[in-house]
């Protein structure tokens, strides 16, 4: 009989028990936590493309003034934005940059130039949203189209 209750005496096997559900409940928490933050952030999943809208959309080469509305999805200026104008098929001298106003209108001075034995061309924009907002620019925007006369 001293045998048997020695057998059943033996509690070694229930010290790793607790430090095991001590690891279990945190690694649960954590795990709960993700989820719900997952689950607070999906309205901020939900953003807008803004698109940028060149006034005039065409140009000759030579210096001009060109107005640049950003807008959203819904057509809805958007203020503090920055624009970017870049070369594309038609040049221009390095980057340039415009932060829209209160209007969600910029307007930037350009001197578009053609290549030799080209009659047209293309300057590329993209928006960098305002910081904190919901915006995004991920798809190609309007391009300002250089055509010689």
């Amino acid at each position: 009989m001293s045998a048997l209750k020695r057998l059943f005496a033996d509690d070694r096997a229930i010290e790793g028990l607790p430090i095991r559900l001590v690891i279990a409940l945190v690694v649960g928490v954590a795990s709960l936590s993700v989820m719900m933050n997952m689950l607070s952030g999906v309205q901020g999943l939900a953003v807008s493309e803004l698109d940028v809208r060149p006034q005039p959309e065409v140009v000759s080469p030579g210096s001009q003034d060109v107005t640049l509305n950003v807008v959203d999805a819904d057509g809805t200026t958007v203020s503090n934005a920055t624009v970017v104008v870049r070369s594309g098929t038609a040049s221009i001298d390095g980057v340039k940059t415009v932060r829209t106003d209160a209007s969600g209108q910029a307007t930037i001075s350009l001197n578009p130039r053609l290549g030799a034995n080209r009659d047209t061309g293309t300057l590329t924009l993209s928006v960098k949203p305002p910081a904190g907002s919901s915006f995004v620019d991920r798809r190609e925007n309007t391009a300002i189209l250089v055509v010689r006369e």
